[in-house]
């Protein structure tokens, strides 16, 4: 199937309406959809025809696409689906609303120090979390890591939207985007997790100074920068940079893996160093210090793969081969540099021959050479104290309790597995007692979701239960275990959180006055909360109420009453000694109907003179209402000695 923008506002795989193109590239492309299953929007990876005909790009694609389904983790981007449709493959995935980390490098240049941590910090979580699930990233970049609004950190392309050509393995080719590729990348070597680490590195050395740390005309340029080259450290380029963080960025670009850091935890753990201000291992300072004073080189090496092998004890983990993958970002993949290399790393292989050759003499000679650290984690305190005594070295043990490794094994060493140091040397052992006790907080009285996220912080497990109770509702009525008790960590505490009380029904007060209104309901165990407006009703009468007559609500709630305040009234003025004309005038104007009553007088002064009127000023009186003006008229003879005939007349 030809992918084109005619898939927009079409039912794909009859589940997922296409709203809109969200990138493409020469491989895949990408579009916002609605699910119409579950009503979510997903982003939906769908491959082109050249590579859906490809069968062993097919299965790649497969294969990859189901590790990626397992990493489930908060700072990885989650595969919903992935299927066959319309001649063609796809990828059902989480959709971010955010930006990624290279718009925001762009965008705003070097980030704070504490942001960088922090970011550094979440994308490790999810190396460590990918790392030990057997999956190398092999393409860290700021292009793959996306940050949404509220400062939480996302990777994607865990191999998905890198795949290639109909090899699995391509050795001497560059894999991945040049600026980010670790040495052993650069050389088409073999990788294994600390080539994500050189390349988290790389992406942190741009959070901090706005810039990669090589760059060149050709990726071939780049690649060879990445494997003769030392970096100026990050402080070089912006001075606040503190000390520490520029040791681990350093440590975490070393040309050799064995001089980096060996996992994401132990990466993670200085960094953490690093954020409380504690100072980073002496491992880090060791390495970081040297790589500073001059560049190191590499020896070279190569083949193919993508899962960890986990590590054997004497040794790191040993390295798997490389394999090609594409994005959509369209990363560096040309054709093998080997050629162009060649002379290069003849050069250095011949000088590192020479310098190995010279160390091995030297090992022989002293009795006192140091040597590699083996591999004791996740081994029993015995087992790895009597390896420990086996290897030549002297065993520190240190217990401590541990949230996640079983009591009675190693779930740290220091120094790391693969540092080299003399026979005699201490290595520490941290020896798991298990996890720590914790005392049940007081959750009563508060929200649930506040009683959620003590129990989370604690590392205990909220088991929420509903029940009926006089207490509002959401609130935490009891708690099992109850507040104070000791409990292990990762143990389940039973919450009670109120429904709100028993609801009953309403009685109708419609009609009454307000006081007697407000007793009824106070009898009935409600709250009254009035409300006043102007009405045609009398005065402090209920005209409406909310529940109404019949609804069911809690006692204890308040009921909404709606009390006439009256009808609105107004001021009559005063129109008396005003002719006839102006005083109708001046009350019709104000809304006012008029009616006459005359009156014969003597006086020709008074003749046509609004002599009384009623209601008087200035009585209230509803808008509209009728004033009669009692207005003086002389006969038509003119004005007698007297007067005693009276005629009425109304003004509409």
């Amino acid at each position: 199937m030809a992918v084109s923008d005619t898939l927009i506002g079409t039912l794909f795989d009859g589940r997922y309406r296409i709203v809109r193109k969200l990138g493409a590239g020469g491989m895949a492309d990408v579009y916002l959809a609605e699910d119409q299953e579950l009503g979510r929007r997903v982003a939906i990876k769908i491959l082109n025809d050249r590579h859906a005909n490809d069968e062993q790009f097919v299965e790649r694609f497969r294969r990859e696409a189901k590790n990626a389904a397992a990493l489930s983790h908060p700072n990885i981007v989650s595969i919903y689906d992935r299927g066959e449709a319309e001649g063609t493959y796809y990828i059902a995935m989480e959709y971010l609303e955010g930006r990624s980390l290279k718009e925001l490098i762009l965008a705003h240049g070097d980030a704070p120090i504490s942001v960088v941590v922090e970011y550094a910090r979440q994308i490790l979580s999810a190396l460590r979390f990918a790392h030990r699930h057997g999956i190398v990233h092999r393409d860290i970049k700021p292009h793959n890591v996306l940050v949404d609004s509220e400062g939480r950190v996302k990777v994607t392309d865990f191999g998905i939207a890198r795949a290639g050509t109909s090899q699995m393995t391509e050795a001497g080719s560059i894999v991945g985007t040049a600026q980010y590729l670790s040495p052993e990348q650069a050389r088409g070597g073999d990788v294994d997790q600390r080539s994500d680490l050189y390349s988290l590195g790389v992406l942190m050395y741009e959070m901090l100074t706005g810039e990669v740390p090589f760059s060149g005309d050709t990726p071939v340029e780049i690649a060879m920068k990445h494997l003769s080259q030392t970096p100026v450290p990050p402080s070089a380029r912006r001075p606040d940079v503190p000390h520490d963080l520029d040791m681990v960025v350093m440590r975490s670009l070393a040309k050799d893996p064995e001089d980096r850091y060996q996992s994401a935890e132990e990466m993670e753990a200085d960094l953490d160093r690093v954020a409380r201000g504690a100072g980073v291992a002496r491992e880090t300072q060791e390495t970081a210090t040297q790589i500073m004073r001059a560049p190191s080189t590499l020896p070279l090496a190569a083949t193919a793969a993508t899962m960890i092998t986990p590590p054997r004890r004497g040794g790191v983990a040993p390295p798997v081969p490389p394999s090609v993958y594409y994005d959509l970002d369209e990363p560096i993949r040309r054709r093998p540099i080997w050629p162009w290399i060649a002379a290069f790393v003849f050069v250095v292989g011949a000088a590192i021959g020479g310098w190995y050759l010279y160390h091995q003499i030297s090992n022989k000679i002293s009795s006192s050479a140091p040597v590699a650290v083996g591999y004791y984690l996740n081994e029993n305190q015995q087992q790895a104290t009597q390896n420990v005594e086996a290897d030549g070295f002297h065993a520190v043990v240190k217990k401590h309790t541990n949230l996640t490794v079983a009591s009675g094994l190693v779930y740290q060493q220091d120094p790391v597995a693969g540092h080299h140091q003399p026979k005699g040397n201490d290595v520490t052992l941290y020896v798991s007692t298990g996890k720590p006790k914790v005392a049940v907080p007081t959750l009563k009285g508060l929200k649930s979701e506040d009683a959620i996220s003590q129990l989370k912080a604690l590392h205990l497990v909220p088991d929420v239960h509903e029940v009926q109770s006089s207490t509002p509702a959401d609130e935490v009525t009891a708690s099992d275990p109850k507040s104070g008790t000791q409990v292990v960590a990762g143990t389940k505490v039973r919450i009670n959180v109120s429904s709100g009380p028993t609801p009953v029904s309403v009685p109708n007060v419609v009609g009454q006055t307000l006081n007697n209104a407000t007793a009824a309901l106070n009898q009935a165990g409600f709250k009254v909360n009035p409300t006043y407006v102007e009405s045609d009703q009398p005065q402090n009468q209920v005209i409406d109420q909310s529940p109404g007559q019949g609804e069911q609500a809690a006692k204890g709630s308040t009921i909404a009453l709606t009390v006439s305040n009256g009808p609105k009234t107004v001021a009559v003025p005063d129109v008396r000694t005003l002719d006839a004309g102006t005083a109708t005038s001046t009350l019709q104007d104000q809304g006012f109907k008029v009616k006459y009553t005359y009156t014969t007088v003597t006086d020709p002064n008074q003749d046509q003179i609004v002599l009384d009127q009623n209601p008087e000023a200035p009585t209230q009186v509803k808008p509209g209402s009728q004033i009669t003006l009692v207005v003086g008229r002389c006969p038509a003879s003119g004005c007698p000695a007297a007067t005693t005939t009276t005629t009425t007349t109304t003004t509409p």
